[in-house]
């Protein structure tokens, strides 16, 4: 089983841009592509895993977000860098209407995106990490059993931290950016890893 890396979208690999559905509009992040490929090198699957409740509220449709997340991963692989698996939550516990207005178990903190990319691609859970610019991202760490959850301050990071402390939940590692954030997670889980 690999180690994996659940990382979220906005924010953390490209620029956060409200409620993002036109692929025109992603921008990756500096060394975002440069993270990526080297968590590839060091075996680590990177899995995207992004709340998208601009579907439950009715502002697109899921057509657009697989655009968006398909715009991604073309401009992430131009610079050598692969994600192994791509998740999304339309949902929303609030918003919109069914099916998409529901309590799911897949918008993150809750497990659902995780445990299913854990299933589908054979990842150790255990020995995996979360990273994002929210809360809920580093959550996530805890509720899915993964090993560390990692807190980027990109996108709305810096301003997440104090939403953290509140719930008593610390990142277990803070970084500045994904490429920061992929350093660190070859140094603690994959150390025989290359980093470049």
């Amino acid at each position: 089983m690999r180690v994996g890396a659940f990382v979220d979208r906005d924010g953390t690999l490209c620029e956060e841009r409200e409620y993002l559905s036109d692929p025109d509009g992603v921008v990756l992040l500096p060394g975002a592509a440069r993270g990526v490929a080297m968590l590839n090198r060091a075996g680590v699957a990177v899995v995207v895993v992004t709340n998208q409740s601009g579907v439950a509220r009715g502002m697109f449709g899921e057509d657009a977000v697989r655009a968006v997340n398909e715009r991604l991963r073309e401009l992430l692989a131009a610079q050598g860098a692969i994600l192994d698996g791509m998740y999304y939550c339309p949902h929303h516990p609030d918003a919109g209407q069914a099916p998409y207005r529901s309590a799911c178990d897949c918008r993150k903190p809750a497990p659902g995106m995780a445990h299913r990319a854990a299933a589908e691609l054979n990842l150790d859970l255990g020995r995996s990490v979360t990273v994002g610019d929210k809360a809920s991202d580093v959550l996530l760490a805890g509720r899915a059993g993964c090993r560390a959850g990692v807190l980027v301050l990109t996108g709305y990071g810096a301003e997440q931290q104090h939403r953290l402390e509140a719930v008593g939940r610390a990142p277990d590692y803070t970084a500045g950016d994904f490429l920061a954030a992929a350093r660190w997670i070859i140094c603690e889980l994959a150390p025989d890893g290359e980093q470049a």
